[in-house]
């Protein structure tokens, strides 16, 4: 064998020892726990034979507390390049096999490297986390690491989409990176997210808690809001980062994506013209309205568990990528509150930095009351999605079904926050407050004044239907120009698309300023 051979074998066992990570008893003990790989997790994520792998043979670089005696090629993170549906995609995805997937600072300079090239080559960025945190026999370094990638996070945002799943444990410091990118998705029972394990919160307060009920994917899915995904498995979990990447550009330079339909842009729905109730106190699903109106009825939603007054998700409409933001009225009557309006400003902030225009469908009583929400801070979150919509340049078409009520009509895309075009179907109405609560401001007295029950009554319900003729109707908006036309509900689809089409050439411009100051 010549010496040239003799390399080259020594290159290809290397390669294989290198993918083994910390050895196949880690791999079997990481199986057992219902976990995939770093590499299997790449292998499910990317087109067959498309990953190429930067700094295989990186090595940690402590020699402390006996880390001199133990080196492994990679160092606990996979990173490279690959595709998607043949779209160039950057990939990181920690190995716990190799000291829990620790972060070393070795570790941290071949992620910040996948970054520093994700952006300057116009591509998102995909981290898979599955780690025990900072690798403590490094100290600060470990901590240096973490910052060197928190602010390419940050240096990112906005520039290319960031995409993070949970894969494992993901704690301390580890939870920011994934809370400064776009999406972070988990996976129910295997993931878990906290700034503190069990352990610390039961000595430090005495409180006493396991790792699923601190900081499971339930939990973040439905109560925290930190994660916009959850999954039943790693399996279905990259599925759906897969379609998520489907509805965005590779980088803010890029339109949206657009994908073939065979759906009729001008198809009508008859059934949305019987679904708003006689009784305007009464619910009806406003998913039902959604899928009666994109592409083939698929709807992908964002934070489906959490907050679920309003209902944010991509779709597409004539084959455009687009974004959704709707009020439910099936939960607490599609009324505003803090964690709603965090949601859906985050989302459409989203979505306007990737140019992906925003579909809004309105029926909003107000913002929901009480001393809860106001101690919470309703007002500053509220003006997170007012700010939101105000801020956004993408194209904006809005449509109100029903209630557009006091503050939360403004919040809601109205036309005077840019909204480009704003329709209203004959149901909607459009007003400071409902009915019941406006006669009792304008005409209290009046009525208390009067001593007869009966009189009172029917004074009461006259005052309420003079109010009803006069804004419970679409006309007042129409007559001084707040919506463009009052459509019929089975044509949503087609005026929709069509308005999107007109869009299609927007350019707006915000004044020059170093950054906002959005109320957080």
């Amino acid at each position: 064998m010549s010496i040239q051979q003799e390399k080259i074998k020594e290159l290809v066992e290397r390669r294989a020892q290198a993918k083994l990570g910390g050895g196949q008893a880690r791999i079997d003990a990481q199986h057992a726990k219902g976990k995939l790989t770093a590499r299997e997790r790449l292998e499910l994520l990317l087109d067959e034979g498309s990953f190429e792998e930067f700094d295989q043979f990186v090595q940690h670089r402590c020699s402390d507390f006996g880390m001199d005696k133990s080196h492994i090629d990679g160092d606990g993170v996979v990173c490279g390049r690959g595709t998607i549906d043949s779209r160039q995609v950057y990939v990181f995805a920690q190995d716990f096999t190799v000291n829990g997937g620790s972060l070393s600072k070795t570790m941290s300079e071949k992620i910040c490297k996948v970054m520093d090239m994700a952006v300057r080559n116009g591509a998102p960025i995909i981290g898979l986390n599955d780690s025990g945190g900072a690798r403590i026999q490094e100290g600060i370094d470990a901590l240096a690491g973490y910052g060197e990638i928190f602010e390419r996070n940050i240096l990112a945002s906005g520039v290319v989409p960031q995409i993070s799943g949970i894969f494992g444990p993901c704690a301390g410091g580890a939870v920011y990176s994934p809370a400064l990118t776009d999406f972070t998705l988990m996976v129910d029972k295997t993931s878990y997210m906290f700034l503190t394990g069990p352990s610390v919160v039961k000595s430090v307060t005495g409180e006493s808690v396991d790792q699923e009920t601190l900081g499971g994917s339930s939990v973040h899915a439905t109560k925290s809001g930190v994660a916009a995904l959850s999954a039943p498995s790693e399996q279905q979990g990259i599925e759906d980062i897969k379609k998520l990447l489907s509805f965005l550009p590779q980088n803010n330079m890029e339109d949206s994506p657009l994908r073939p339909t065979s759906d009729p842009i001008n198809r009508t729905d008859d059934a949305l013209n019987d679904i708003i109730p006689d009784n305007p106190n009464k619910a009806y699903d406003m998913y039902g309205v959604i899928r009666s109106i994109v592409d083939d009825g698929d709807f992908f939603e964002i934070h489906k568990d959490f907050a679920q007054n309003i209902i944010v998700g991509f779709a597409h409409m004539g084959g455009r990528s687009v974004g959704v933001v709707a009020n439910q009225p099936r939960v607490i009557g599609g009324c505003l509150d803090i964690n709603a309006s965090r949601k859906a400003a985050r989302f459409v902030r989203f979505c306007d930095a990737f140019n992906i225009p925003l579909v809004t469908l309105v029926d909003v009583p107000g913002f929901l009351c009480g001393t809860h929400q106001e101690y919470g801070a309703i007002i500053s979150n509220g003006a997170k999605l007012l700010y939101a919509y105000g801020e956004a340049t993408v194209p904006k078409v809005t449509v109100t079904l029903r209630k557009s009520y006091g503050g939360a009509h403004i919040v809601m895309s109205c036309k005077q926050l840019r909204g480009d075009v704003n329709y209203a179907w004959p149901s909607a109405n459009f007003a400071v407050m409902g009915a019941d609560g406006a006669v009792e401001i304008v005409y209290g007295k009046q009525i208390k004044a009067e001593t007869d029950p009966v009189k009172a009554a029917e004074l009461r319900e006259q005052k309420k239907q003079e109010y009803n003729d006069l804004f419970c109707n679409p006309y007042q908006a129409a007559k001084k120009g707040y919506i463009e036309d009052i459509i019929e509900p089975r044509n949503t689809r087609f005026r929709v698309i069509r308005a999107l089409e007109s869009l299609k050439g927007k350019h707006q411009e915000i004044p020059a300023k170093k950054h906002d100051n959005l109320p957080l």
